[in-house]
């Protein structure tokens, strides 16, 4: 039986129904309707933050956020999902590529120090708080006050992590959350921004309605990017759950990292942190390493994937590359195996065996 690297989380139908019906009923499908008032209200509370927007998708929370924040340019990380540098050059923002840190895969602050020395133009950080593992926040908060430049966290991977006591989605100028079918927390389709200052909240708000404010008044050039109530309704019902799934999720996540902890590299993880168990990536010491654990894997029907590769610097090649050698690197021997909550620890156990057997015959 195949296990898959992925299987995005199936509504309790007959909670699912009952929202649906409320939806039927109001016939209020789109628009801010009730539904996603409520799915508002419920995930800042949930969430622990003010100021979160519900959008269409995660891509366009980013895009939503760079117009609400007046990017300009931006510097960001070549080891992202590609959205992450796409929504820029989509909207014709100067893009320029910094590298990541060796060890927490996420984008290095004293890199990105020295692109903003080279690179006075620059406005905005766009960092992506890579498979779940926090960025360095503190660091970044630092570099922001010092260069006096916006902060833009990806958090599409963060769902439900905090730092200490306080929600990573809280650092930052905007964060970004994706609700996509395959994350820890999904509408189907989907996302979300939580924005630090209510007047930039206000305006991402007008911007996802076509520029049109509460009174009726075309305000500035906008976009359709609302979240509709049929997935509102499938967010709320799963949303019942979240905790469980987390937990769920988590706990085969650190039953990976044990098994696998003196075998492969793995990410170094932000003190203070919690798991959510978004993904489980792996780092092989060469290519052939991990072509190796690849065609196990394969041949035992057990999915995996090479996540992220190619570096984004290697695909974007018109933007100003600043630093990627590090993201360069880890492309070539990143490999993320399945994780997802109908899983079980027989299953975990069966993969670290594999792979422990596979790297062992390997010279």
């Amino acid at each position: 039986m195949t296990i898959n690297l992925n299987q995005p989380i199936k509504p309790n139908l007959d909670k699912l129904t009952q929202y649906l019906a409320q939806v039927n009923e109001s016939g209020w499908y789109t628009n801010f309707g009730p539904l996603h008032q409520q799915l508002t209200k419920r995930l800042e509370v949930y969430l622990g933050v003010e100021n979160l927007l519900l959008v269409s998708n995660g891509t366009l929370a980013l895009q939503i956020a760079y117009k609400a924040l007046n990017v300009k340019s931006a510097l960001t990380t070549p080891f992202s999902f590609v959205a992450t540098a796409s929504s820029l050059i989509w909207q014709n923002i100067e893009t320029s590529f910094s590298d990541i840190d060796k060890q927490t895969y996420n984008l290095c602050p004293q890199k990105a120090q020295q692109a903003l020395d080279a690179n006075l133009d620059i406005d905005t950080i766009v960092a992506t708080h890579v498979y779940g593992n926090p960025c360095d926040v503190e660091k970044f908060d630092d570099l922001a006050g010092k260069n006096k430049i916006n902060i833009i966290y990806d958090a599409a991977h963060a769902f439900g992590v905090n730092i200490g006591d306080k929600s990573v989605l809280s650092f930052g100028d905007a964060s970004t959350l994706s609700f996509h079918a395959t994350k820890v927390f999904h509408t189907v389709e989907g996302g979300a921004i939580v924005f630090k200052h209510k007047a930039d909240f206000e305006r991402a708000k007008r911007l996802i309605n076509f520029g049109i404010d509460e009174k009726g008044n075309i305000t500035e050039a906008g976009i359709n990017a609302k979240l509709n109530e049929y997935q509102c309704a499938v967010g709320l019902t799963i949303l019942d759950d979240v905790e469980a799934i987390i937990e769920h999720r988590s706990n085969l996540f650190s039953a990976y990292r044990e098994g696998l902890k003196c075998i492969v590299e793995m990410p170094k993880w932000h003190d203070g942190a919690n798991f959510n168990g978004a993904y489980m990536p792996i780092n092989l010491k060469s290519i052939e390493e991990r072509v190796l654990v690849e065609s196990t894997l394969k041949n035992n029907e057990i999915q995996c994937r090479q996540y992220f590769s190619p570096s984004l610097d290697m695909v974007f090649k018109e933007q100003k590359v600043l630093s990627s050698n590090n993201s360069q690197e880890l492309s070539q021997t990143i490999l993320c195996l399945p994780l997802h909550f109908y899983m079980v620890i027989d299953d975990i156990d069966l993969i670290v065996k594999l792979i422990c057997e596979s790297l062992g015959s390997f010279k």
